[in-house]
């Protein structure tokens, strides 16, 4: 080929190569940041709960990092289901976040026989946010002040005493459910709607027993409203010091907690999925925002994606096997 031909050829393909860069930094440079609007945060409980602390404590921090507004959005109803089908037909844009739990990601499967959403088809796991630990209380009219004593009371006199739950299905219920499917005790389970109502009637001794939060019920066990006798967590927790674990009581691979992840609609992009998981993360791990957790009775547990999914398939394999083995169902 000439010389000529060669150099034109040469010069031809600098000058296209210099228009596709050109045209490719034009195109990067009209596409929007993310976020450029408002994110949609949706919480699948009521306003002014644990979950809704802890959506609007962590979102004010990512609005701040981010440079948009974090909006809270409670779709309340069916212990979150709602919120979670709202979720699932949302566009995948990065514009919606839910507040998933354990609930919705482990246990619902599993009690329900029908969904309107499958959690590996519809949503994509940005990580863990926080968890609360489960403490087993008494009512001090029971005058039961320690595990034993609980034990020994239910193999002496089966069927006197009763538990109190936010609800069937609960973190709560299935906790105590599967201290009794460790230990082969028995008792009768009583449902409430809400962990409230629940733990007025235990302080007033209308129930003896109930799983609690330390979200919710970590002040009425300060204030020796309810009796602690053991928490199942896997240490001792720094709040509740005296109070023994599950495992110390010889019950392994016992621990259950209320747990909280961030998630999306499955067909977001990952970068945006990558970018809210970092705002998340560094938004839980921000000093004042861990501080007002931990004020809360939430334990901060930033992760990733991988660990978040690691974590709940393990839950799922545990709790699906307990409540097939307590035939419990909410259909």
């Amino acid at each position: 080929m000439p010389v000529f031909h060669r150099l034109a050829r040469r010069g031809f393909l600098s000058l296209a190569a210099a228009v596709l860069a050109f045209a490719g930094g034009h195109a990067q440079a009209q596409a929007p940041a993310f976020p450029s609007k408002p994110i949609k945060w949706i919480v699948g409980y009521p306003a002014g709960g644990g979950s809704d602390f802890l959506a609007r404590t962590i979102g004010a921090q990512m609005s701040i990092q981010a440079g948009q507004p974090v909006i809270v959005d409670n779709r309340a109803g069916a212990g979150a289901i709602i919120g979670a089908e709202v979720t699932a037909r949302s566009p995948g844009d990065g514009y919606t976040v839910f507040t998933a739990d354990n609930g919705v990601l482990v246990y619902n499967p599993a009690l329900y026989k029908k969904l309107p959403y499958a959690v590996d088809r519809d949503f994509a796991m940005l990580g863990l946010m926080a968890r609360t630990p489960l403490v087993l209380v008494a009512a001090p009219s029971t005058n039961i002040k320690t595990i034993g004593a609980l034990m020994e009371t239910l193999k002496s006199k089966p069927g006197t005493l009763s538990y109190a739950s936010p609800g069937n299905g609960s973190p709560h219920h299935l906790a105590m459910e599967l201290f009794l499917s460790r230990s082969g005790l028995s008792t009768m389970h009583v449902p409430y709607r809400g962990a409230a109502p629940a733990l007025q009637d235990v302080m007033g001794g209308q129930v003896p027993l109930m799983v609690v939060d330390t979200s919710s019920g970590l002040s009425a066990i300060q204030a020796g409203k309810v009796v602690p006798l053991m928490v199942f967590s896997a240490k001792r927790l720094p709040i509740l010091p005296a109070v023994p674990t599950v495992g110390e009581q010889g019950f392994k691979d016992s621990e259950a907690y209320a747990w909280q992840g961030l998630v999306v609609p499955a067909n977001t992009p990952q970068a945006i999925q990558d970018r809210l998981s970092k705002e998340m993360q560094a938004a839980v791990g921000n000093e004042g925002v861990r501080k007002k957790l931990q004020e809360g009775g939430w334990e901060p547990v930033p992760s990733d994606s991988a660990l978040m999914k690691t974590y709940a398939f393990a839950e799922t394999k545990k709790w699906h096997a307990l409540i097939r083995e307590r035939g419990i169902s909410l259909d």
